[in-house]
C-alpha cells in the first residue's frame, strides 16, 4: 500500500511542478489586448454603398483645350442622375451618365469670367431617381493655365516726348502694364546728371523733378537741352522692359533773381533820386542867397541916387552939396555889388539840370514799374532803368552830389514839390 502511495505521488509531482511553471510564465508575459478592432469587410454590404469609381480630385486644363471625362458609379447608371454645383462658367456634366464636358476658351479669360492660375473648388453629386437618401457629394478641383507669356511693360503717365522750361516741375506717374509675370523693381537711368529728384523703385510711384535755372548752358544749342529719362522694369525671372521719356528743357529767366535785381536797382535809382534832390536843395539856397544880396545892393544904389535927387533941389548948400555926392555914391555900389554878389548863372543851370533829371527818373520808375505777378519784360525793364541811371550820372558827373543827414526824405520832396520852387523852374517860353 505504501509502495502504490509513493508511486502515484512520484508521478503527480512532475505534472505538478510544470504547472506552477507554466502559471509562473503566464504571470510575467502580459497579454497583448487589440484597442482598435477592425471588423472584416463584408464584401456584399460594401458594394451596395453607393460611390464614384473614378473620380480625379484635381484638373488641371490648357486654354482653348477641351475636358471630357467620364464618371462611373457601382451601381446602374440608368438608375441614378448627376449634378454640378458651385461650376466655373463652361462646365457640364450629362446628368444621365456623368460625363464632364469642358471647352476652356480663351474669351472666357479675356472677359474676365475665368482667371488664370485661380483653383476653382466644385461640387459634384450622384443620386438615386428612386431613393434619394440614397447619394453620395463630394468635389473636386480644376485650374486654367495658359503657356503664352505676356511681358508686362513700364507705361509713364505721360508722352515720349515733354517740353518744359527751367523752373517748372515735371510731375508724372510711373505706370506699369501687368502681364503673365509683373514687374517688380524699376531701375531710373538718366543720359545727364540730375538733382532733388524722387526716386522711382516700383510700379505707381511719382516721378518729380524741377530743373534749376542753370540747367542750359550758354554753349547749348537753341538754349534747350535735352534729357533722356528711362525706367527700366524686370520681374523675377529679371525680364526686362524699358520705358524712355525725352524731356526738353528750354532756358528760362530765374524770375526770383531778377525780381531781386530789379529791386536793386529800382531801390539804387531812389537813392539817387534823394542825393539830386539834396543837391538842388543845396544849389537853390545858395542861388536865392545871392539874389537876395544883389537886390539889397540894388536897392542901397537906388536909394542914394534918389536921396540925392531929392537933396539938389533943396535951398541948404550942404544939403546940395551932399545931394551931388550920393548918385556917385549910388554908382560906385554896383561893382561893388558884382564883387561881392556875382550872378550864380553856372549854379542856376545845375539846379535846373539836377531838377530834369529828377524828373526824368521819377518818370522812369513809373514808366518800367512791373505788372502782375510775374511781369515778362522784367529784364528790359530792369535794364532800361539801368542804362537811364548811367546815362543821369554821366550828364551830372560835374555837379557835386550830397547825401543828406539832417532832412527826412519827405522834408526833401516837400521842399522840391513846392509851388514856389516849380514857379522857379518852370520852363519859360
Amino acid at each position: 500500500m505504501n509502495k502504490i502511495i509513493g508511486l502515484i505521488i512520484l508521478l503527480i509531482a512532475p505534472t505538478a511542478w510544470l504547472a506552477a511553471q507554466t502559471q509562473r510564465t503566464a504571470d510575467t508575459i502580459p497579454k497583448a489586448i487589440d484597442t482598435l478592432p477592425v471588423p472584416l469587410p463584408d464584401t456584399a454590404e460594401t458594394e451596395a454603398i453607393l460611390r464614384i469609381k473614378n473620380l480625379n480630385p484635381y484638373f488641371t486644363l490648357h486654354v482653348d483645350s477641351t475636358l471630357t471625362y467620364k464618371l462611373e458609379i457601382n451601381k446602374e447608371e440608368s438608375k441614378y442622375y448627376w449634378y454640378l454645383r458651385n461650376s466655373p462658367v463652361g462646365l457640364r456634366i450629362n446628368k444621365d451618365n456623368g460625363t464632364l464636358t469642358f471647352k476652356a476658351e480663351k474669351s472666357y479669360f479675356l472677359s474676365g469670367k475665368l482667371r488664370y492660375d485661380n483653383e476653382y473648388r466644385v461640387n459634384i453629386g450622384v443620386q438615386s431617381l428612386d431613393n434619394p437618401t440614397e447619394r453620395v457629394d463630394t468635389s473636386f478641383s480644376i485650374v486654367f493655365y495658359n503657356t503664352e507669356i505676356v511681358l508686362a511693360k513700364v507705361k509713364p503717365s505721360v508722352n515720349s516726348t515733354i517740353t518744359i522750361e527751367e523752373g517748372d516741375t515735371l510731375a508724372f506717374k510711373v505706370q506699369c502694364e501687368f502681364g503673365s509675370f509683373p514687374i517688380d523693381n524699376i531701375t531710373f537711368l538718366a543720359n545727364l546728371p540730375m538733382k532733388n529728384y524722387t526716386n522711382v523703385k516700383k510700379c505707381e510711384d511719382d516721378f518729380i523733378w524741377s530743373p534749376p535755372f542753370d540747367f542750359v548752358k550758354e554753349t547749348d544749342i537753341g538754349k534747350e537741352r535735352i534729357l533722356l529719362l528711362s525706367f527700366i522694369g524686370t520681374n523675377r525671372f529679371m525680364v526686362r522692359d524699358t520705358a524712355v521719356v525725352r524731356v526738353i528743357v528750354k532756358d528760362a529767366l530765374n524770375y526770383p533773381f531778377a525780381l531781386q535785381e530789379f529791386n536793386l536797382q529800382a531801390h539804387n535809382i531812389e537813392t539817387y533820386i534823394l542825393q539830386l534832390k539834396y543837391t538842388f536843395l543845396q544849389l537853390d539856397k545858395g542861388v536865392k542867397k545871392t539874389k537876395n544880396a544883389r537886390t539889397g545892393f540894388d536897392i542901397t544904389s537906388s536909394t542914394t541916387a534918389l536921396t540925392g535927387t531929392i537933396l539938389t533941389s533943396s535951398t541948404s548948400t550942404d544939403a546940395q552939396k551932399t545931394g551931388k555926392i550920393l548918385p556917385s555914391v549910388g554908382v560906385s555900389l554896383v561893382p561893388i555889388k558884382e564883387a561881392v554878389a556875382p550872378q550864380k548863372v553856372f549854379d542856376q543851370n545845375q539846379a535846373s539840370a539836377v531838377r530834369a533829371a529828377i524828373k526824368r527818373l521819377d518818370y522812369m520808375l513809373k514808366d518800367n514799374a512791373l505788372v502782375g505777378e510775374r511781369d515778362p519784360d522784367i529784364a528790359k525793364k530792369t535794364n532800361k532803368l539801368k542804362d537811364e541811371l548811367k546815362q543821369i550820372q554821366v550828364q551830372l558827373i560835374d555837379v557835386p552830389i550830397e547825401m543828406t543827414r539832417n532832412m527826412s526824405e519827405k522834408e526833401l520832396n516837400d521842399y522840391f514839390d513846392s509851388p514856389k520852387v516849380r514857379r522857379k523852374y518852370r520852363l519859360k517860353k
